[in-house]
């Protein structure tokens, strides 16, 4: 499978990583592997030599009408202080559910202008399936200072957006959901379907289940993809219910070569208010 690497030159790694590659720069003093687990003694039992561990509650905002809306600049410059971030760090994010909340992060460092990262292909899963060496001590960041700025809007596209290019031919929605939140069957929200015109492929028909998780084939998944009408032309937008899984389906799209948005209001926003339109 080859890997998509980014328009950055100096960039250590591509941007989806073989756990292979990763061990081979393990001692590299620019590397910041970071462990966003949702099962929080998954790091406790095991993890990359020398990863830190984050909570992937810090990664939205917590509270207000769209909780899962991105933080604050001021709390962003505060988390990646602490992970000890700076403008020379390569960071590589992995998990332990296949990619979600790795690209939750992935995706918020694109937003603040921070190219230099890397998805470990697989998280920890893959990482064990390769049969390298794990840690149980838990690393220490070395705090930083680092301010954080949206300057990437582009990663982001929001509800409004979203309603106004719904006539476009040019834009399409990829829905991350299960198809019984697609098709207004599960959900928690005020009003449940979906997005007109939206597509769906759930983030789980993404990941390879005989790989350890790892991403698909890429010409097998542009090949289903292009079938449900998603192209490497076209501007799409990507949500779930908190874009949580839609931030794996958004790495895995600009892995693809797409020009691809995140949609951080995701369904939490788009099915609680009165205002978006929805089908079922």
């Amino acid at each position: 499978m080859s890997t998509a690497s980014h328009s950055s030159e100096t960039n250590l790694l591509p941007l989806i990583v073989e756990p292979e590659q990763l061990q081979e720069h393990l001692d590299n003093p620019q590397l910041l592997i970071i462990d966003v687990p949702v099962n929080g003694d998954s790091y406790r039992q095991g993890h990359v030599p020398g990863a830190i561990y984050l909570d992937f509650r810090y990664l939205m905002r917590g509270e207000g009408l769209v909780p899962n809306d991105v933080p604050s600049t001021e709390f962003l410059s505060r988390l990646f202080s602490a992970l000890g971030l700076t403008r020379d760090t390569h960071v590589v994010a992995y998990d332990d559910e296949g990619g979600g909340w790795a690209a939750r992060l992935l995706w918020t460092l694109e937003l603040i202008g921070h190219t230099r990262y890397s998805y470990l292909n697989g998280g920890i899963h893959a990482w064990r399936d390769s049969g390298l060496a794990e840690s149980t001590e838990s690393t220490a960041p070395t705090p930083s200072e680092y301010r954080a700025e949206i300057l990437n809007p582009h990663a982001l596209i929001t509800c409004d957006e979203i309603k106004q290019k719904l006539e476009d031919k040019q834009f399409a929605v990829w829905d991350a959901r299960s198809k019984g939140e697609f098709d207004g069957e599960k959900g928690n929200n005020k009003h449940l379907g979906h997005i007109p015109g939206a597509v769906n492929m759930d983030w789980l028909n993404v990941m390879d289940r005989n790989r350890a998780l790892r991403i698909r084939d890429y010409a097998e998944l542009m090949t289903e993809l292009a079938a449900l009408g998603l192209t490497s032309e076209m501007e799409i937008a990507t949500h779930c219910q908190s874009h949580h899984r839609s931030s794996f389906t958004w790495l895995v799209g600009k892995a693809l070569g797409f020009n691809i948005r995140g949609y951080a209001g995701s369904w939490g926003e788009w099915g609680n208010r009165d205002d978006t339109p929805i089908e079922k």
